[in-house]
C-alpha cells in the first residue's frame, strides 16, 4: 500500500457506520483467547478502530501497540479508549514501510495480510514479523482462505491455505 491506501481506508474510516462493516467485532473473543497464550506487549497490525485493546486493557495488558495505515481508523481508537492514552500506543503506518523500534511479545493481525496480493509483499510481511516479534512469541494471524472474496472494501485480495502460510515462513 502507499499514500493511495492511506487515502482509501481514512475514506472507508470517515465515512462508514463502523458497527455495521462485515469485519467488526463488538467484542473479539477468539483473538483476546490466544492472545492470552502469551503475556506481555502486542501489537495489533491493521488494528482499524478494532476493540481489540479495549479486551486486552480489561483484561490487564497494559503495553499495546495499535498499527494502521488510516489515520481516521486510529483517532476512532483514540477518542473511544480516552483514558487509556499511556497504556496504548499509536502507529499510523504502512505495515510494509514501518520500522520498528522495538520487539513485541505477540503480533496479531486479521485485518492486513490478505490485501497484501504480491508475492514480494508477502516476503517483506514475513521477515518484518519475524524480526518483530520478541524470542518465543506469538503471532496471531488471521487472512481468507481458499474460498475467501476476491476483493473487500474495494480492494483486491490474497486468499491463503494453511499450506500456503506454512510456505512464507522465513
Amino acid at each position: 500500500m502507499s499514500d493511495d491506501g492511506s487515502h482509501h481506508w481514512d475514506a472507508v474510516f470517515a465515512s462508514r457506520d463502523l458497527d455495521t462493516v462485515s469485519w467488526f467485532e463488538e467484542t473479539p473473543t477468539h483473538s483476546v483467547e490466544l492472545l492470552r497464550q502469551q503475556p506481555g506487549s502486542v501489537i495489533d497490525i491493521g488494528a482499524g478502530a478494532s476493540r481489540l485493546p479495549d479486551a486486552l486493557l480489561a483484561e490487564g495488558r497494559d503495553d499495546i501497540t495499535v498499527l494502521d495505515i488510516s489515520r481516521e481508523a486510529l483517532a476512532v481508537t483514540r477518542e473511544r479508549l480516552g483514558s487509556a492514552e499511556g497504556r496504548v500506543a499509536y502507529v499510523v503506518s504502512d505495515v510494509l514501510s514501518w520500522e520498528p523500534s522495538r520487539t513485541y511479545d505477540a503480533w496479531h493481525d486479521r485485518a492486513v495480510l490478505h490485501f497484501l496480493t504480491e508475492p514480494a509483499n508477502h516476503a517483506a510481511y514475513v521477515d518484518l514479523a519475524a524480526r518483530t516479534i520478541s524470542p518465543g512469541g506469538l503471532l496471531v494471524l488471521a487472512t481468507f482462505g481458499p474460498d475467501g472474496p476476491t476483493s473487500c472494501s474495494g480492494l483486491p485480495t490474497a486468499r491463503h491455505s494453511a499450506e500456503d502460510l506454512a510456505e512464507l515462513s522465513p
